[in-house]
């Protein structure tokens, strides 16, 4: 928990701080939330039905800040999972509120797979693009499923939980198998033709039954949590958009799902985009009833003296889910209504990872973040 509340609302670095070095043994997994909150503006954007004048230059631009930060969080939670064992292990086996984070390291392999694939050929060239999501979907996805078995299997067997306590960062794990089903599909063209394809089709479409339904067997639990003790701290709050990433992810799965399944099963494929679009509306309107209130409860936290934390990446990726959501069912439908939803969500988005990155430089700059 000290690692995801890292910087409280009554942390004030004094005039004279300054990092001298940082102290990876602070480093935890949440801190993949910084790639997949920049990972997912470059996939929205590859995603969105408007064309804005510099848009695939930016997405390109993310795409590499992305995939920079992974590369550079991977080096340094390596050091932290090498040189400060006691440290990881307390993090994942002694403290539940941080071992949930551990469903943000795949969903941010995963994420910047998709963004390599969509946005990074451009820059790399197909080839070694495709190459590169393969790698980072396997790997995602491998590490995803491990994570939505074993820390269930942590809070029922080792952590000391309360259903009446459950938040929203417990949604975490169990929605990194629906962001690998969601960006799977991409992959399937780029595949073999015949049994491979089908076997990555068929695969994605089982990772999004697992989410999904580890989803709806879950989130009554955080509700009860959330109406019954409220949230543990200021802090958490940003946590309530995490409610988003679920149905925004599982929207754009199924969508993913149905355009995949058009050329390789010509018989399925009506069928599917029909239940597509119908669960994407159902889906994603609530995602929208939940949307407002997750802003609401953020501003009277702020007002309240809500300081920056980690959490403020929550900010991020959920609203993305939504953006790419948003964006298939209007490829699907046609309907306008959901283009302007999806440009409205993508200016949101934006917003979202300016206030996110531009507290956590400060943060890291005062000496409140990873300071020694």
């Amino acid at each position: 928990m000290a690692t995801l509340l890292s910087t409280a609302p009554d942390a004030r670095p004094r005039p004279s701080a300054r990092i001298r070095r940082l102290d990876l043994a602070q480093l935890g997994p949440n801190w993949y939330a910084v790639v997949m909150g920049t990972a997912i503006i470059a996939n929205g954007a590859a995603a969105l039905p408007v064309r804005w004048p510099g848009l695939t230059g930016f997405a390109e631009l993310t795409w590499a800040l992305g995939l920079a930060g992974l590369l550079l969080i991977g080096a340094a939670r390596g050091v932290h999972l090498t040189r400060h064992r006691t440290a990881a292990r307390a993090h994942l086996l002694d403290d539940p509120a941080t071992a949930v984070f551990y469903g943000c390291p795949p969903m941010a392999l995963l994420s910047v797979g998709l963004g390599t694939l969509t946005v990074g050929s451009r820059v790399i060239g197909t080839g070694p693009a495709v190459a590169l999501d393969l790698v980072l979907w396997t790997a995602g996805t491998l590490y995803a499923l491990a994570v939505a078995a074993g820390i269930p299997y942590l809070m029922i067997t080792r952590h000391t939980v309360s259903p009446l306590a459950a938040n929203p960062t417990w949604l975490l794990p169990v929605v990194a198998p629906l962001v690998a089903s969601a960006t799977g599909p991409a992959l399937v063209p780029h595949l073999p033709a015949g049994t491979a394809r089908e076997a990555l089709l068929y695969g994605c479409a089982a990772l999004f039954g697992i989410g999904l339904l580890a989803t709806l067997a879950l989130l009554p639990v955080v509700l009860t949590g959330l109406v019954h003790s409220k949230l543990p701290a200021l802090a958490l709050t940003p946590s309530l958009f995490l409610v988003l990433g679920p149905l925004g992810q599982s929207t754009t799965a199924v969508h993913q799902i149905a355009d995949a399944a058009g050329p390789l099963l010509p018989g399925l494929a009506p069928t599917a985009l029909a239940l597509a679009e119908l669960f994407g509306v159902a889906v994603l309107g609530a995602a929208m009833l939940w949307l407002p209130l997750a802003v609401v409860a953020n501003l009277r936290a702020r007002r309240a003296g809500m300081g920056f934390a980690m959490t403020w990446w929550a900010f991020t990726f959920p609203i993305g889910t939504c953006v790419t959501g948003a964006a298939a069912l209007a490829r699907h439908t046609g309907f306008p209504g959901f283009t302007w939803l999806a440009a409205g969500l993508f200016a949101l988005l934006l917003a979202g990872w300016a206030l996110a990155a531009g507290g956590t430089a400060a943060a890291l700059a005062g000496g409140r973040l990873l300071a020694r």
